[in-house]
C-alpha cells in the first residue's frame, strides 16, 4: 500500500516548526554569545577601567601615535627644556684644599704655556670613607660599706641604659632601614656586618625595633587624637597579612599628616572608632559599603571619589551593547566638561567658578539618568548616581575639597610596595611597628622632613625618658 502525499499546508507546518526551532536555538546563542561578551569585557579589566592597580596589567596597550606633523617623542631632554645641572659644593663643605692641576709646557710643541686667566673647569668627586663606629665602654664599679655591710653600686647613665648596645643614631640607623628600605632583619644584619662593620643578631635587632615602636607611641597617638577635629580627610584601605590571617590597614591623610592603622575588619566601625559619630569634616574616599554606612548612619559629608567613577564609566565603553556603550559616551563627555570647568579655577572668580561647576554637575547628573538601557552595568550606574549622586560632588559646593581621592592612594602606594617585599606581619608588635613606622615615613615626606632625623631624635628623647618631637605641624612651619 502506497504512502499518501503530505498535502501543501502539512509541508507548510512542517516548516514552519522547523523555523520556530530554529529561531529559538538562534534566541539562545544570541543570549549566550553577549552573556559571553560580557564575561570577556569583565575579564580585561584593567587600571583603565577599574580600580585595578597598573601592576596588574599584564599586557599593556601600546602608545597611541603622535599627533599630525608631530615626530615621535625621544627619550632624555626635550629641544628648548632648559639644562638642570647639580649644584656644586659650597667651599666650606670640601673635606680638604682643592687640587690644582696646571700644565706647564705644551704637549704639542713644548713651548711654556701661559695662563689665559679663565676660571679653571672644576670637577667634584664624593667618597666614602671608612664609617666611624664610636664603642664606649661603661663601667659599674662595685662598693663595700663597713658601716653597714651594704654594697651600693653607681648607676649607668638613662640614655645608657635604656639604649644598651646600640646608641640613638645608630638605633634610628637600624629603624630606617628597616621602615624605609623595607629590609629584613638579615638584610640588616648583612648591612651593619659589610658596611658599618658591626656583627649583631637577629633578636638584638628585633629589640632594637622594639624600642623604637615605643620611641614612636606618643607622636602616633597624638597624630590618632587629632584625626576627629580635622576639616579635611581622605581614608582609602589595602589588605595586610597577620600571621597569613586577611587584614586591613587603613589610611587617614590630613593635610599636613598622614596614619595607618592595621585593623582584621574592613567595616565602618574602624571609621566610627578612628573619627567618631560626631566627625564633622569632608571625607574623600571611594563609594565602599563601610563609607557608605558611615555616612547613613551619622551623617558624615563624604566626597566620593570622581576617578572612580570615571573608570567605571569607561568600562561601559569596553561592552558590546551599543546602547551601553553609546550611555558610556554621553556621561564620559559631561565628566569631561565638568573636569575643563573644574580646571579653570584661578582664571574665573569664584562666583563664576560655582555657577559653571553647579551647571556641569546638573549635565552629568541629568545624562546620568536619560535613556539607560536595559544593561546590568549601566543601570547599577545610573542607580548609584540616582542614590550618591550628591557625594560625588561635595567639591562643587565645599571649596579645597579635591574630587578624587588620589591623596590617600598615593600615601597607601608605599604600604602596598612594603606588603609585597616584606609578606606583612606575624605579632601585635609588628603591627604597631608598621603603624608608627609608616606614619612617620608619610608625614616627614608630607612636611618636608628628614626621616632619620626625625627617628633619631625620637630615640634620644625615648631614651633619655623625655618626650618624642611631635609630629603635628602648623602651616607656618
Amino acid at each position: 500500500m502506497s504512502t499518501p502525499t503530505p498535502t501543501p499546508c502539512a509541508n507548510c507546518q512542517r516548516l514552519q516548526a522547523e523555523v520556530d526551532d530554529l529561531r529559538a536555538q538562534l534566541g539562545q546563542l544570541q543570549a549566550q554569545f553577549a552573556q559571553l561578551q560580557a564575561q570577556l569585557a569583565c575579564a580585561g579589566k584593567d587600571s583603565s577601567t577599574s580600580s585595578k592597580p597598573p601592576s596588574s596589567d599584564i599586557v599593556k596597550p601600546p602608545k597611541p601615535p603622535p599627533p599630525p606633523g608631530q615626530s615621535k617623542r625621544r627619550r632624555g631632554g626635550q629641544p628648548g627644556h632648559p639644562r638642570h645641572q647639580r649644584a656644586p659644593f659650597p667651599p666650606e663643605l670640601l673635606s680638604a684644599d682643592p687640587f690644582d692641576y696646571r700644565l706647564d709646557v705644551c704637549p704639542d710643541c713644548g713651548g711654556r704655556l701661559a695662563d689665559t686667566g679663565f676660571a679653571p673647569r672644576v670637577v667634584q668627586q664624593v667618597e666614602l670613607e671608612a664609617v666611624p663606629l664610636r664603642i664606649e665602654e661603661h663601667r659599674l664599679h662595685e662598693t663595700y660599706c663597713p658601716h653597714c655591710g651594704a654594697f651600693p653600686q653607681a648607676a649607668l647613665p638613662q640614655a645608657v641604659h635604656n639604649g644598651g648596645l646600640v646608641g640613638p643614631r645608630l638605633t634610628a640607623l637600624v629603624a630606617y632601614l628597616k621602615g624605609v628600605c623595607h629590609a629584613s632583619y638579615s638584610t640588616v644584619r648583612k648591612f651593619l656586618r659589610d658596611v658599618i662593620g658591626l656583627s649583631i643578631s637577629r633578636g638584638q635587632l628585633a629589640k632594637v625595633i622594639g624600642k623604637v615602636t615605643e620611641a614612636l607611641e606618643g607622636p602616633y597617638h597624638e597624630l590618632l587624637e587629632s584625626l576627629p577635629g580635622e576639616d579635611r580627610l581622605n581614608v582609602d584601605e589595602t589588605g595586610h597579612k597577620v600571621n597569613g590571617e586577611h587584614w586591613w590597614t587603613w589610611c587617614f591623610r590630613a593635610s599636613l599628616y598622614t596614619l595607618f592603622k592595621i585593623d582584621p575588619t574592613r567595616s565602618a566601625d574602624v571609621l566610627i572608632g578612628v573619627l567618631g559619630a560626631e566627625f564633622d569634616g569632608v571625607l574623600g574616599c571611594d563609594c565602599f559599603s563601610a563609607y557608605r554606612r558611615y555616612m547613613r548612619e551619622f551623617g558624615v559629608t563624604l566626597q566620593f571619589c570622581l576617578a572612580h567613577l570615571i573608570r567605571d564609566v569607561k568600562f561601559l565603553l569596553t561592552l558590546p551593547d551599543p546602547r551601553v556603550r553609546a550611555y558610556g559616551e554621553r556621561l564620559r563627555e559631561a565628566l569631561r566638561q565638568l573636569f575643563v570647568v573644574f580646571h579653570q579655577r584661578g582664571c574665573v572668580s569664584e562666583a563664576q567658578l560655582h555657577t559653571r561647576l553647579e551647571a556641569a554637575r546638573a549635565e552629568v547628573l541629568r545624562q546620568a539618568r536619560t535613556d539607560v538601557p536595559a544593561g546590568k552595568q549601566a543601570q547599577a550606574l545610573a542607580a548609584r548616581l540616582a542614590k550618591y549622586g550628591a557625594a560625588y560632588f561635595t567639591f562643587v559646593t565645599t571649596p579645597g575639597v579635591e574630587p578624587t581621592n588620589n591623596l590617600a592612594e598615593q600615601a597607601i602606594r608605599f604600604v602596598v610596595i612594603d606588603r609585597h617585599i616584606t609578606q606583612g606581619t606575624r605579632s601585635a608588635a609588628g603591627n604597631r611597628w608598621c603603624e608608627r613606622i609608616w606614619s612617620v615615613i608619610a608625614t616627614c615626606a608630607q612636611q618636608g622632613k628628614s626621616v632619620l632625623g626625625y627617628l633619631e631624635a625620637a630615640v634620644r628623647a625615648c631614651f633619655t625618658g623625655g618626650e618624642a618631637p611631635s609630629l603635628l605641624a602648623t602651616e607656618g612651619r
